[in-house]
């Protein structure tokens, strides 16, 4: 089992899929269907094994492997109620465990996992070549069980105990799918994802101002003027922006549009009520804020979520989405509000039906008894 393979799976539980792991082979994903129980039980030690002391001997292949162990599992020595590891072999193994304890008795036998030590000997937390788990082999054994003993508590034991059943469970390694990535794909599905996105914001930006007129051009500029605050930030942080980060980005375009429409079918209720339009402006903004927080606020929960609950790859779809919204509240109710301002000073401010479609001033309206006044 590749060291990779092995971290990824221990950490998983039963059912689980993994993150992608990255091996010298490439990319995989593992799906860890079960794996085997600890055990515990009280009986009489056959033999008694001690750990020696690391060493520099080279160390010669016997054949015993994963393949000849039926299981391990913890149990206890019934006098002193330490915690020992109990291993039961095959028929093969039976036979080739019983030779080599009888050609090494009173010699180590190293235990090893993926070509290192099966645990981390030294007390670094890192199990590298410096590590090394041999136990010495008290009598020779030929009904193809034994205890080591040794482990410092029931941790240590369920430890090693694990690491033996890993190496016993017959994995076999089946290619289900295969795909060579060059080195431009990525960067040809960013392109295509940059280029809809793109294409998705002029057509958006046509119908805000062919319906909404000059509030659609505003509407235009504070999302430009959104892109530009969103980009910065994803560049101070910084965020990688990834197909999944830019898929955020764009949706939080839509939440930023989304925000300007609520706030322009306000003002047109107000202008058919006979307001003026500064103070159709106002209106607008303040009974748009409920359902512009609400509906961003909702959407920033499931960002979280994403988050904190998802893999890394929905990880960056959910932070540029969140940022994304709350820059849109930001950009809809500062900056579309200041710019809707400033053009309502200019010569459209007595014709309402330039900001907010079908809207014709009747007589006698807020906005008329206001001028006389």
């Amino acid at each position: 089992m590749v060291k990779s393979f092995e971290e990824a799976a221990f950490a998983l539980g039963n059912g689980a899929i993994s993150d992608l792991v990255e091996t010298e082979f490439g990319f995989h994903l593992i799906y860890k269907t079960n794996e085997r129980p600890l055990r515990e039980y009280a009986l009489n030690s056959l033999f008694v094994v001690k750990p020696p002391e690391p060493s520099s001997a080279v160390w010669i292949n016997t054949g015993l492997s994963g393949k000849h162990l039926v299981r391990s599992r913890v149990d206890f020595e019934p006098n002193t109620g330490a915690p020992v590891i109990s291993l039961s072999f095959n028929e093969e193994g039976k036979q080739l465990f019983g030779e080599i304890t009888a050609r090494n008795v009173q010699k180590p036998v190293a235990i090893y996992l993926d070509g290192k030590s099966i645990v981390d000997t030294s007390g670094d937390g890192i199990v590298d070549d410096q590590d090394l788990y041999a136990p010495v082999i008290q009598t020779e054994i030929r009904n193809g069980a034994a205890i080591i003993t040794g482990a410092e508590n029931v941790e240590r034991a369920r430890e090693i105990s694990r690491r033996l059943n890993a190496g016993a469970l017959p994995v076999p390694i089946t290619l289900v799918a295969q795909q060579t990535v060059g080195a431009t794909l990525g960067q040809d599905s960013l392109a295509k994802s940059l280029r809809a996105g793109i294409i998705g914001f002029i057509l958006v930006a046509f119908f805000m101002v062919v319906y909404y007129r000059v509030s659609g051009l505003v509407a235009v500029m504070a999302l430009v003027i959104y892109g530009a605050l969103v980009l910065a930030v994803f560049k101070l942080i910084p965020v990688t922006l990834t197909l999944a980060g830019l898929a955020g980005f764009i949706l939080s375009l839509g939440m930023a549009v989304d925000a300007n429409v609520l706030i322009f079918e306000r003002m047109k209720e107000e202008l058919r009520a006979g307001r003026s339009l500064a103070s159709a402006i106002d209106e607008g903004f303040r009974r748009a804020w409920t359902s512009i927080r609400d509906g961003n606020l909702t959407t920033l929960i499931a960002a979280a979520a994403l988050f904190w609950f998802s893999s890394s790859v929905i990880k960056g779809f959910a932070l540029t989405l969140g940022i994304g919204v709350l820059l849109s509240m930001f950009s809809a109710l500062t900056v579309s509000r200041l710019l809707l301002q400033l053009a309502a000073g200019w010569r459209w401010k007595h014709r309402p039906s330039w900001f907010a479609p079908f809207v014709k001033r009747p007589e006698g309206s807020l906005s008329d008894q206001s001028q006389g006044i």
